[in-house]
């Protein structure tokens, strides 16, 4: 333990290399979902000055994602009017996530990349779409976004020979949370939506589930079929609004330690930047530190066990989410 805390402080230090390149980014078009702060909005920022046709801002609050658009074309150079477009999205409702999804499949004539960046991380109870909203935006949502969305990404491979990416952002953080996790007993979905079930880190154990269903969605969707990579890429600590609607106590913890370790969100980007252009090799894996990182992912996440484990999350959500039923899956095939 004392060995991965080194490493991890160690990383933290480490000046990240800038390996998205005009090359990869021209003339393409992204989506980012909680791109009006933090590292999404660097995110964005970074793939307008990389010459991206098309960045979309996807965000809850479209007032704060005009700002970052602003901001965006501000700082870029050149007239990049029409480049950035924010569109509403919040991953609290599953309605605001297919209305979504429709207006990308009808009105974008492609989608090079995917960027699974919007979460939430709350101390307090509250609800959303029948499950504790953490669970809902950070887990349920995300793979119902990445399913709607994949049928397109295909179609963009097949018509402009090109490698779509989706990016799930993840945590390292969810590597602490077997012991939680086990806790609940194979009934996973009930017992999160247990009120009086006290969890330290629902946020972490949400990243835990999404990376588990996330790595069960690569196998599912291999890059040699479907001509799109999937990956997951850790940005590491960076200094963002992330714990904002946590308590005081909360906040004050998790500051202090950004304070003494954060990188800034700037920098966090370049992960995420590098899991967009990663090439086919970077399919199902874990991302850290601009690098193809299996050393860092956990083995019982992925022997036998884990694999069963993967398979068990992954189906609790499509059954939840009505994926198999509504046909979904069969437009992948």
């Amino acid at each position: 333990m004392a060995g991965q805390f080194r490493d991890f402080v160690c990383a933290q230090f480490r000046e990240l290399p800038m390996l998205a390149t005009t090359d990869t980014c021209a003339g393409r078009t992204f989506i980012v979902t909680g791109a009006n702060s933090g590292i999404g909005y660097e995110t964005a920022k970074h793939l307008i000055n990389l010459q991206a046709s098309k960045v979309i801002l996807a965000v809850r609050n479209t007032k704060a994602g005009k700002r970052a658009k602003a901001d965006i074309e501000a700082a870029a150079a050149g007239d990049k009017n029409g480049a950035v477009e924010v569109w509403p999205l919040n991953l609290g409702s599953y309605a605001s996530v297919r209305a979504f999804a429709k207006r990308a499949m009808n009105s974008l004539e492609r989608i090079d990349g995917l960027v699974e960046n919007a979460a939430i991380a709350l101390d307090r109870w509250t609800r959303a779409e029948g499950n504790e909203t953490s669970v809902t935006v950070n887990v349920f949502s995300n793979i119902l976004l990445a399913t709607l969305l994949l049928p397109k990404m295909m179609d963009t491979a097949r018509v402009f020979n090109t490698v779509p990416h989706l990016v799930f952002v993840t945590s390292s953080l969810a590597f602490t949370q077997r012991t939680q996790l086990e806790s609940l007993d194979r009934d996973i979905w009930g017992r999160l939506n247990d009120e009086s079930l006290k969890l330290g880190n629902r946020y972490s154990i949400t990243k835990l589930l999404n990376l588990y269903a996330a790595i069960h969605f690569a196998t599912l969707f291999p890059a040699s079929r479907t001509g799109v990579v999937v990956n997951f890429t850790n940005p590491g600590l960076c200094k963002t609004g992330l714990v904002r609607y946590c308590s005081l106590k909360t906040r004050v913890q998790v500051e202090a330690l950004r304070a003494l370790l954060g990188r800034t969100s700037k920098l966090g980007s370049r992960t995420v930047l590098y899991a967009l252009v990663a090439n086919s090799s970077s399919h199902g894996q874990y991302l850290s530190d601009c690098e193809i990182r299996k050393d860092q992912v956990p083995s019982w996440m992925t022997d036998p066990e884990g694999k069963i484990m993967q398979k068990y999350i992954w189906d609790g959500i499509a059954e939840r989410l009505g994926i198999m039923e509504s046909g979904l899956l069969d437009q992948t095939s």
